[in-house]
């Protein structure tokens, strides 16, 4: 039987339309949400979409994803795409019923997030070659994502009239308007050094001779903050504007290379172990939850409290200080006054 229906293709574009443009939507996730409806369709072989029953999404959603190698943690973006989908075909009258109103998410443990050392945080600022222009706005960019924890998403949009200056006892620091998950904005204060890198950067003579600028929605031309050198894809005098805007992949790729280049592991050369660095030295300085929450952008609570099971130098001062052990006479008490601090 065919896995092709004529009627779905519709009805799951204007879904997307509606995610997008009304419930605020990124493109990631929009991208995310066709690839699962792409595999329900698979399932399916043919029916209709409007016609599944909740059985057969049961079974699409738990054993078919699972032989198809999907994990239980991975199964999560799957359900909220088939649940939200048929949620609004019953909305919009297009089904009888929602046949996925009883689907669960799967009951998953919450592994701690993965963050760079500091050690290694600072090896890799002092990769990029300061002597050259890309070399500079890697730097810039680095800074961003280690000092102020921004998404990638977040990043890779931002637009020179996001950069504010204000005046904060009578002295100028930088602050940058930052839009991810949702389409929120927050503004964030930008560290002296990460400041200071982006000056160099905006001031950069080769930055001055790159068509960056667009037209935004508002009408007002704006500027591309963060750009691509050289495109595959374009010729020259098509390489401007957004098309100059440097893109996750750039990202992605120039943290490997310069972490590469530094020795650092593999496993820690990726934006989110920046991030989860950030947030782990907030809690470190014993920064209230709530500055935490609004600084890292999070919406739920329940993210930035993971924050508190990674500060370990404060949980291990808090060992030293507090624990049982050290306010007794051992064995070791009288060598381990002997040692250095």
């Amino acid at each position: 039987m065919s896995t092709e229906n004529p009627a779905d293709e519709p009805l799951i574009d204007d879904w997307l339309t509606y995610m997008e443009s009304s419930r605020g939507r990124t493109v990631r996730t929009i991208e995310c949400y066709r690839a699962a409806l792409m595999r329900l369709k698979e399932f399916m072989a043919g029916k209709p979409l409007v016609d599944a029953d909740s059985a057969e999404l049961e079974v699409f959603c738990g054993l078919w994803l699972h032989k198809k190698g999907v994990i239980a943690r991975s199964r999560k973006p799957y359900i909220s795409a088939v649940k939200g989908f048929y949620a609004w075909l019953k909305a919009k009258g297009n089904a009888r019923g929602n046949a996925a109103k009883e689907l669960l998410h799967p009951i998953t443990s919450h592994p701690l997030p993965r963050t760079i050392s500091l050690a290694n945080a600072e090896k890799l600022m002092w990769a990029p070659d300061m002597s050259t222009f890309v070399g500079i706005r890697d730097a810039s960019i680095l800074s961003l994502l280690i000092g102020c924890g921004l998404r990638v998403s977040g990043l890779t949009a931002l637009n020179e009239s996001d950069l504010r200056t204000i005046e904060i006892e009578c002295v100028p620091r930088l602050t940058i308007r930052v839009t991810e998950k949702g389409n929120r904005e927050r503004i964030m204060p930008v560290p002296r050094e990460a400041e200071a890198l982006l000056r160099v950067y905006l001031g950069h003579e080769e930055l001055a001779s790159i068509d960056r600028s667009f037209k935004g929605k508002d009408g007002r031309t704006d500027k591309v903050l963060f750009v691509s050198t050289k495109s595959p894809t374009l010729k020259p005098h098509e390489h401007t504007g957004e098309t100059r805007r440097l893109s996750r992949k750039g990202i992605h790729d120039l943290i490997q290379r310069h972490g590469t280049k530094a020795g650092i592991p593999e496993r820690d050369l990726h934006p989110h172990a920046m991030r989860h660095l950030f947030g782990t030295e907030l809690q470190e300085e014993d920064t209230p939850t709530l500055a935490i929450q609004e600084l890292m952008g999070h919406s739920d609570p329940k993210s930035t409290a993971i924050y508190a099971q990674l500060a370990i130098r404060k949980k291990m001062s808090t060992m030293d200080r507090a624990a049982p052990l050290s306010k007794m006479k051992t064995p070791v008490s009288e060598l381990l006054k002997r040692l250095p601090n």
